[in-house]
């Protein structure tokens, strides 16, 4: 299966709201929506994505709980980026304080915030350039430093604040940047 995207206006438009509404009623889709108001209809992953995703979170829960700097998220989350897309990246952190200065009904909710950190997993269903332009989006909304993981091409290509992507081939490991200094991915 492939993503697939469905242009809503002119027709109608979601609010934020009702867009989380409409991912509650139907839990078997994975759902986006872009900052254009169109949906993203995302298939389920396979074995082989669900397995390193898994890996790719557990190594960054791991280091999250050595510092406590912050919260980390798996790809059912939701965040609602500040130019109105709402995307559920494969692996996101938020600061402590960004995540504390939350309302309990706002975290309950789709997280409205832009992630510190991002890894996005390119799967077999995915556009490698659909991913890429993500990543970008995250960057511009404020997210400090992204990583995305291209296993058909053996490469990682790093998203930082203000810099332009860096691409590394045959990645075994990457060293994290600034607050993520001692963060260590091993992507072997």
């Amino acid at each position: 299966m492939t993503t697939m995207t469905l242009a809503l206006e002119p027709v109608f438009t979601l609010s934020n709201e009702q867009f989380q509404q409409l991912c509650l009623v139907n839990p078997e889709l994975q759902l986006e929506r872009t900052a254009k108001g169109e949906l993203v209809i995302m298939p389920p992953t396979g074995g082989e994505t669900g397995r390193q995703n898994a890996n790719l979170i557990f190594q960054v829960q791991l280091w999250n709980h050595k510092y406590q700097l912050g919260e980390v998220f798996d790809a059912s989350t939701g965040f609602i980026l500040p130019n109105g897309a709402t995307r559920s990246p494969d692996v996101s952190w938020l600061k402590k304080s960004r995540w504390q200065a939350l309302t309990a009904d706002q975290r309950e909710k789709f997280v409205p915030l832009c992630p510190d950190f991002v890894i996005e997993l390119v799967s077999p269903s995915d556009a490698v350039q659909k991913t890429r332009d993500k990543m970008e989006e995250y960057r511009d909304n404020g997210c400090s430093f992204g990583i995305l993981v291209n296993r058909k091409e053996k490469q990682a290509e790093l998203y930082i604040a203000d810099c332009e992507p860096q691409t590394l081939s045959l990645p075994c490991k990457i060293l994290g940047i600034n607050i993520f200094k001692d963060l260590v991915l091993d992507l072997t």
